[in-house]
């Protein structure tokens, strides 16, 4: 008897082809209602999860009595609790690496478009205002020679630092939570405590998981420290940022600018980071091209294979209860 897949997000009608060959799917569909609705009425029968972006722990699955496993199609999972699925022994899959170019393709971009005033700019000359070359006030930051600062030397972290190195010349440090000696061999990076960092860096790029210990991790002591001439990208999660600390560090050119993907509230449709012409706005897409939403959608779907049909995931994010 095949066991029943149940797909809350991002989901091709490719991919529900391949589950198809050895699954039942379902795959709610907001033409036939509420999704919520659906989602809920379809979770008893459901053996696997696979989607995104959908809180899930013990008020959300307790209904989901049959269910082995939850595939993210995510890198981050602070969406679910792993405490609960560990209990319930459910597995959790993640989608690693795969997105490490695309992430940090945009970290730069974010930093780049931060540094020459590129949103600014782009609707000042929308607007008409380009009536003479323009002056002074208008006028952006050099990234080339920068320094370069990497909160969370991971992967992402590690390919914004090549992208800084080696192609606009910038010395890179970095801090987290242990050494990174190949990266400093190759890179010529150097390892500072946070504090240090933030006092050094013109540019800080937050590549950091969300936990208890990194949750605010740059609030108003650590903006206070930062160069009044940095700008701050955030492309980890939102919470990392205390958002009103920031608001205000902008509002009062504490600092020079912000490059954000993420924010403490999403979707964010409201906010006075909206009306500061020094804080760059995107929507979350750091994974956001074909290729790589492609990607991750077919390593989520692989490890959810794998899951059902008994063998060990590819990405186990909870191996303690593999079963095999």
């Amino acid at each position: 008897m095949k066991k029943t897949v149940l797909a809350f997000s991002r989901v091709t009608p490719q991919m529900v082809e391949r589950l198809q060959q050895d699954f039942n799917v379902i795959v709610p569909n907001p033409k036939q209602g509420d999704i919520n609705a659906q989602f809920n009425e379809a979770l008893p029968q459901a053996h696997g999860l696979i989607g995104v972006g959908r809180k899930l722990g013990r008020a959300q699955l307790e209904n989901a009595q049959q269910l082995q496993v939850v595939s993210s199609v995510s890198v981050g999972y602070d969406n679910y609790d792993l405490a609960y699925l560990n209990e319930r022994g459910i597995m959790l899959t993640n989608t690693p690496d795969v997105l490490t170019q695309s992430t940090a393709d945009l970290a730069f971009a974010l930093l780049m478009s931060s540094a020459r005033r590129v949103p600014e700019l782009d609707a000042w000359t929308k607007a008409g205002q380009w009536q003479a070359t323009v002056g002074a006030p208008l006028f952006g930051t050099d990234v080339f020679g920068k320094t370069l600062g990497i909160v969370g030397m991971g992967n992402i972290g590690a390919a914004i630092a090549r992208r800084g190195r080696l192609g606009f010349n910038m010395p890179v440090i970095y801090s987290g939570n242990s050494r990174k000696t190949a990266l400093e061999q190759e890179l010529g990076a150097q390892y500072r405590s946070l504090d240090q960092l933030l006092g050094e860096a013109d540019f800080v790029c937050l590549v950091v998981p969300l936990s208890d210990k990194t949750r605010h991790l740059i609030s108003h002591r650590e903006l206070a420290l930062m160069k009044p001439g940095a700008i701050l990208v955030n492309i980890s999660r939102g919470p990392v940022v205390d958002e009103p600390a920031l608001i205000e560090a902008l509002q009062n050119n504490r600092i020079r600018g912000a490059g954000l993907d993420v924010y403490e509230r999403e979707p964010l449709s409201d906010s006075p980071l909206f009306a500061l012409s020094n804080a760059v706005t995107l929507p979350h897409i750091g994974s956001a091209t074909h290729e790589t939403r492609d990607a991750m959608a077919n390593r989520a779907l692989d490890n959810l294979r794998s899951a059902l049909l008994g063998e060990r995931p590819r990405d186990l994010v909870n191996p303690q209860v593999f079963k095999g």
